[in-house]
């Protein structure tokens, strides 16, 4: 706010006790490479505001502004911003394209309640396709509202692009662009902001822009500029003590009214190492808005960044590959060979390596370690690595940005399914060791957990590759001492046990009634579970009288009630009626002879 002391004193003190509100002035941007920033813009007053009650209620609604950068200069991003007395007109023209706002900007004066505003686009697009030349906002209209503004000379319109564009023939800079809408009143009132995310390596070429509103050059009351406590000025166009005069540094021009478009030179007041700038404004007499802020400052500097691409895991091993990949992504110089990276599991160091060659600004190099994990690690962690890190969290590259330096990852560490050793299994067997075996019982009792699943395999190498596997597992036919395979699955792994399979000799069952009169039913002495069983048997029959008749084994036929011993009666037939038998078995798990009687008829 415009004031002279000779008019309304009292009037005068009463506003320098009321606060300003605004938006705090922040990191926007940041661009980091060859790249330089310039200004251009307008304002929409017809001249300078002069005081209370003497401004002229005049203001325009289009100005126009000429961009002209050189050959070599190729754009990178273009910003607008506008700006005025009133709540905002957010609806205005470039060059005859309508623009509508990405963000707007409000500040509210509590001691008169009037408000001001500015706005923000990206018309990046718009100055690539239009390119050099004159750049005209229109329809920035504020007629009807600077009435209200004009008495206490706080009328105002303008206009300005941020224009960033990269030169092959620059140095590496690092632009940083903060906007928002915070002001400085007057008396003793100040404005103070930091600037953050700086990174000065060379403090060479080093320079400050702003973008401000509502300054005058006939107001010079302890106005002044400072950054990290030292008064900027570019004398005579602003001097020390009226840093904000409607000037506009790239043009040289001083009539821009209430509005500026400054650069001053920094390099004597920022040092290499520093992260922040501290910018301080005081005024006066003066109401100044700052809307937008550039730094450009000297960094060839690299960035690097690493990322986890994969990991191989081995089922019951504590080793694993790590596929990695190091970046030097929006960075302004090379990553040097042999930058070193360091290896974490639950924040324990457990392995060191480092980067192989130079990388290339916005390059890369990828490459793998193998790792032991410690026993005291748990088999579930966090796998940490880290560029740029001597095993401490210590780096020895200096880069743009320091805390960006690792990935992680949670691993779990993978093992082969538990299980139940299994005694053999036996049945009886069905004839020269033959037995079938229902295998589907093993389930139950080989599995210690039932999520995982099994199947079963006829050889060791079979269960390995998982080929083969015994479809007819109620029903597995095999010979004695046969081993079959199991193979037990879980999500990652394999565990392989096997069984054996037994046939026993059992106790074979005697059928002793024979009708021998040759019908098809009980022809001859039957006695399952004997023949191609106990291949070595020997049965006997006798009458009742105690005479044999009969003997037989594996290689005779079954008894038909015929006589082939020296006792004989009425030809070769035994007559009807009751005989004895004895079987031998010859088997070490029955070494008493069976014995028992039967009857034949005819």
């Amino acid at each position: 706010m415009k004031r002279k002391y000779n008019y309304f004193l009292l009037w005068s003190l009463h506003f320098f006790l009321f606060p300003v509100f605004g938006q705090q002035v922040t990191l926007h941007q940041q661009f980091n490479g060859r790249f330089d920033y310039t200004f251009i813009g307008n304002t929409m007053n017809t001249e300078e505001n002069r005081g209370l009650g003497n401004s002229p209620c005049i203001i325009n609604t289009t100005s126009s502004a000429t961009l002209a950068l050189q050959p070599d200069d190729t754009l990178e991003k273009a910003y607008l911003y506008w700006a005025g007395s009133g709540p905002g007109d957010f609806n205005v023209k470039l060059n005859d394209i309508d623009i509508v706002p990405d963000r707007t900007f409000n500040i509210t004066q509590l001691s008169s309640g009037l408000v001001f505003f500015s706005a923000f686009k990206d018309i990046t697009e718009q100055v690539l396709n239009t390119g050099n030349g004159t750049y005209t906002l229109s329809e920035l209209d504020l007629s009807a509202i600077i009435p209200t503004y004009c008495p206490n000379a706080t009328n105002f319109a303008g206009w300005a692009i941020i224009i960033v564009y990269q030169n092959d023939n620059l140095p590496i800079n690092q632009l940083n662009i903060y906007d928002g809408l915070d002001y400085i009143g007057g008396g003793n009132l100040f404005l103070n902001f930091s600037l953050s995310s700086l990174n000065v390596i060379d403090n060479v070429g080093a320079n400050i822009g702003f973008i401000a509103w509502e300054g005058d050059s006939n107001l010079a009351v302890n106005e002044t500029l400072r950054i990290n406590g030292n008064i900027l000025s570019n004398p005579p166009l602003n001097p020390a003590n009226n840093a904000f005069n409607g000037t506009n540094s790239i043009t040289g021009s001083n009539d821009l009214y209430n509005m500026d478009l400054d650069i001053y030179e920094i390099q004597n007041f920022i040092q290499p190492g520093n992260q922040t700038a501290e910018i301080a404004l005081t005024s006066g007499q003066d109401f100044v808005m700052i809307n937008a802020v550039v730094t450009k400052l000297n960094s060839q500097v690299p960035d690097a960044t690493i990322v986890i691409d994969d990991y191989l895991l081995t089922c019951d091993s504590r080793e694993i590959t790590v596929d990695y990949t190091v970046f030097n992504l929006e960075s302004t110089n090379p990553l040097p060979a042999n930058t070193p990276i360091a290896i974490y599991a639950n924040g324990i160091l457990i392995g060191t390596t480092a980067t192989v060659g130079v990388i290339e600004v916005n390059e890369s190099e990828s490459n793998s370690i193998t790792l032991q994990i410690p026993s005291e690690i748990p088999s579930l962690f966090e796998l940490t690595i880290s560029v740029d890190d001597i095993g401490n969290g210590t780096g020895i590259v200096n880069e743009i940005i320091e805390n960006n330096n690792s990935n992680s990852v949670e691993i779990s560490l993978i093992f082969s399914p538990e299980f139940n050793v299994l005694e053999p299994i036996s049945v009886c067997n069905e004839g020269f060791g033959i037995g079938t075996f229902d295998l589907t019982i093993i389930e139950n009792v080989v599995l210690i957990d039932f999520s995982h699943t099994i199947s079963f395999h006829p050889t060791l190498s079979d269960a390995e590759m998982n080929l083969n596997e015994i479809i007819d597992v109620n029903n597995y036919q095999t010979t004695n001492g046969t081993n079959v395979f199991i193979r037990i699955e879980n999500e990652f792994c394999f565990s392989i046990t096997s069984l054996e399979l037994l046939t026993n000799n059992c106790p074979p069952t005697v059928y002793n009634f024979i009708s021998a009169n040759e019908d098809g039913f009980n022809d001859y002495f039957f006695i399952d579970g004997l023949r191609d069983i106990f291949l070595n048997f020997q049965i006997e029959i006798y009458n009742r009288w105690g005479y044999l008749i009969w003997k037989g084994n594996q290689n005779t036929e079954d008894w038909r009630g015929e006589v082939t011993e020296d006792v004989k009666w009425n030809g070769d037939i035994s007559a009807d009626g009751t005989y004895f038998y004895l079987l031998f078995l010859n088997d070490p798990d029955y070494p008493k002879p069976l014995q028992g009687f039967l009857y034949i008829t005819r």
